[in-house]
């Protein structure tokens, strides 16, 4: 089988290619992706060589996990039929020396069935940030959580993380921004710079910035016994200074990636109308213009989600 997708050959080396892709099996599917995903967070980081060693990590590569499309094949012990709508947390399932250790920036993918998750074909673009909500769902869903008072950044995963908030019903965070031009569409809660915010008796903040040499500040803002939980991806050694910490009696989590009943409880806040992701794409452009499209989801600080259309790509 043969499809085209994104290469990344190396550090800004990004092009569009054919590629052979391998046979599906039994259990397996082919989706036609319509829409994927470029994650400003793991990706830029392949995409700029900043990457720390990763297991399965190099190059060439397809980035991308963040893709949705439609069935059209189906294997006969996948439980699915072809035309169901599916959301594809990226593939490996391609030919060669090329990694597809995310794999989901191409036309056509086989996936066992297993990994993907049914959607409703009218969400259309929206469908391929089943992942970004899932991880924001995970961050406030993890051991002996609280919800956030307080959300650094309000990018896609602030963004995210704040309409969670709200919608589990609890009062409304207020969250972080240090670029005006991204204070903007905040729905339900306050967006503000930091230096404006006096308060510091916050009982849980989440950063979802993925800055350095922040930790310290947050600190400083914790109500005793308060928490900070790191939901962004920091390529650089996180450090805090002890003692204002101990002050505080401060606990630090870490929080990862999506898990399955994360992807599960998420689309059923979708689809119920509780959680929107409308907004949140502010850039599409066809893949074909790929290496464009990469540089400004990368590089302009007006772009909180840039989507590839598939639909003109053979």
């Amino acid at each position: 089988m043969r499809t085209t997708a994104v290469i990344l050959s190396g550090p800004r080396e990004l092009s569009l290619q054919p590629l052979d892709i391998v046979a599906p099996g039994a259990g397996d599917l082919v989706v036609e992706i319509a829409h994927s995903g470029i994650s400003t967070g793991t990706e830029k980081l392949f995409y700029t060589g900043t990457m720390p060693p990763f297991p399965g990590m190099g190059y060439p590569l397809v980035p991308g996990y963040e893709a949705a499309g439609v069935v059209v094949e189906a294997g006969a012990e996948s439980g699915y039929r072809v035309g169901e709508h599916v959301f594809v947390p990226g593939a490996n399932c391609f030919a060669g020396d090329v990694k597809g250790l995310f794999g989901g920036a191409s036309r056509h993918l086989v996936t066992p069935a297993h990994r993907v998750s049914r959607i409703d074909g009218g969400m259309g673009a929206e469908g391929a940030l089943l992942a970004l909500a899932a991880t924001a769902r995970h961050a406030l869903a993890g051991f002996a959580t609280a919800l956030p008072d307080l959300i650094v950044g309000h990018g896609t995963l602030g963004r995210l993380l704040a309409r969670l908030t709200v919608a589990a019903g609890a009062p409304a965070p207020t969250v972080w921004e240090t670029n005006p031009a991204r204070r903007e569409g905040a729905a339900g809660y306050a967006c503000i710079a930091p230096e404006d915010d006096p308060r510091r008796d916050y009982r849980a903040i989440y950063d979802a910035s993925g800055a350095k040499g922040l930790l310290d500040q947050l600190v400083m803002r914790l109500a005793k016994g308060g928490e900070v939980v790191l939901a962004g991806f920091y390529t650089e050694p996180v450090s805090f200074a002890f003692p204002p910490a101990f002050m505080k009696e401060a606990r630090i989590r870490i929080a990862s990636e999506w898990q399955p009943d994360d992807l599960v409880a998420t689309r059923a806040l979708i689809e119920s109308g509780a959680l929107s992701l409308s907004g949140l794409i502010t850039h599409t452009r066809p893949a074909s213009d790929a290496p464009e499209a990469y540089a400004t989801a990368f590089g302009d600080a007006a772009c909180l989600k840039m989507i590839l259309d598939w639909k003109a790509t053979a």
